[in-house]
């Protein structure tokens, strides 16, 4: 199951599940203000590509 961390890596800004976030593929997360900087999109972790975090709908 994919990991929903809870705050960004870089400037430590809350991302609650419901948020935009970018990750990568080893569920390095980022908020959209911060990617923005990233050169070329990646992450600057591993390198990876970026992309929209899924949403995750609580269940009832």
């Amino acid at each position: 199951m994919l990991e929903m961390r809870s705050a960004c890596e870089s400037c430590d800004g809350a991302l609650p599940a419901e948020t935009k976030a970018f990750i990568c593929s080893y569920e390095c997360t980022w908020c959209p203000v911060c990617v923005a900087g990233f050169t070329d999109g990646a992450c600057p972790n591993c390198g990876g590509d970026l992309q929209r975090r899924p949403t995750r709908v609580a269940r009832a």
